[in-house]
């Protein structure tokens, strides 16, 4: 069950510049509930010139081989948030953290011999980091290729970091990409990843995988899909974390009237009843193009969400009874679909009658 809590800033770090890493104080007694997995993220609740906005970050340390929870936040031109956490937040300050939640994970063993691709861009090398210094620190026998693409070597977050680790781990191979770069790559390192680039990095560089991470700005997610697909990779053998595309779903769905996400599919006048904290309330979704989430907000319903453009997973809920549809998603899998889990923020009744639980685990 996802919940806010205050947390207090820690310390900021300057990692580029146009980007800072966040570290949070988690006391005591909230070590539990923000204990979390490699590659997830954590949602935090901001006031901005007196207006409440969500933005979700990925966890860019390691659960096993670091005692801290940190972020990083590329400031994003226009964006409240991002521009709010990099030239006003300081340490000290307390801010609203939901607790950790997100799928950009695969279970980790000291007895698993992998390799691993991993595929990152901009910003999206934030929950790569956590899943890279996991994997290395849990699996000594797995190998991971990182490849790597940003404008040039003074905008790649991290660099210093990852130049470190790859020295100290034998395992760790890294793999630059840069548009602009300014000092001297070979032309396969130079330019934005096509389907065509990313499957001629595969070959020369990673051969073949057992597991593919992919995070990054969405044409370079989806060319690295294509040239995986192309190469008859199984598809459960492809991670992709659409969630670091969320700053364009944000804007979209920021545009909408009302700020509203849905369309006009919507069933009218259907009774839903939302559990959340094992509190149960009830309403009726009259409004014609309402999701199920911004009715149950409409309600006096706390409900959590943050994207409202299905790429995170922040609103998600189970179905208990009824059917619903969602226009979109990006976050949930396969599985968890099949098992009854919607992104309420997407999610418009069939039936007269739905029950949705925010607290399903």
């Amino acid at each position: 069950m996802s919940k806010f809590n205050s947390l207090k800033v820690k310390d900021i770090r300057r990692e580029t510049a146009d980007a800072v890493s966040v570290a949070f104080d988690i006391p005591p007694t909230l070590q539990i509930p923000y204990q979390y997995k490699q590659g997830q993220y954590i949602t935090l609740k901001l006031t901005v010139n007196g207006e409440e906005i969500r933005r979700s970050y990925s966890i860019c340390t390691s659960p096993h081989s670091e005692n801290e929870l940190r972020v990083a936040i590329k400031e994003v031109k226009g964006g409240r948030a991002s521009t709010f956490i990099n030239k006003t937040l300081k340490v000290g300050d307390v801010i609203e953290v939901m607790t950790p939640m997100g799928n950009f994970y695969t279970s980790l063993s000291g007895g698993h011999k992998k390799n691993y691709i991993l595929f990152a861009g901009g910003s999206g090398i934030t929950p790569m980091m956590s899943i890279l210094k996991s994997t290395l620190y849990i699996e000594k026998q797995s190998t991971i290729t990182l490849i790597y693409a940003n404008k040039n070597e003074d905008s790649t977050i991290f660099k210093k970091e990852i130049d470190e680790l790859e020295l100290k781990q034998p395992n760790l191979r890294v793999v630059y990409v840069f548009d602009a770069p300014q000092q001297k790559v070979q032309e396969l390192q130079t330019g934005i990843i096509t389907a065509e680039k990313a499957k001629k990095l595969i070959e020369n560089f990673g051969a073949t995988a057992d597991e593919y991470f992919i995070c990054g700005p969405g044409p370079m997610m989806e060319n690295v899909k294509s040239a995986l697909v192309g190469l008859k990779v199984p598809s459960e053998k492809i991670h992709i974390e659409y969630f670091n595309a969320v700053v364009e779903a944000v804007n979209k769905a920021e545009n909408l009237p009302d700020g509203k996400a849905g369309n006009s599919s919507a069933k009218v006048n259907a009774k839903i009843k939302v559990i959340q904290y094992g509190i149960e309330t009830e309403f009726n979704l009259k409004t014609e193009g309402s999701s199920i989430l911004d009715a149950a907000i409409d309600a006096g319903v706390d409900a959590p969400f943050s994207c409202k453009g299905a790429v995170c997973c922040t609103c998600r809920a189970k179905v208990l009874e009824g059917k619903v549809k969602m226009d979109a998603n990006f976050a949930l899998t396969e599985s968890e679909v099949e098992q009854g889990y919607i992104l309420t923020c997407q999610a418009h009744p069939l039936t007269e009658s739905v029950v949705v639980d925010y607290d399903a685990n």
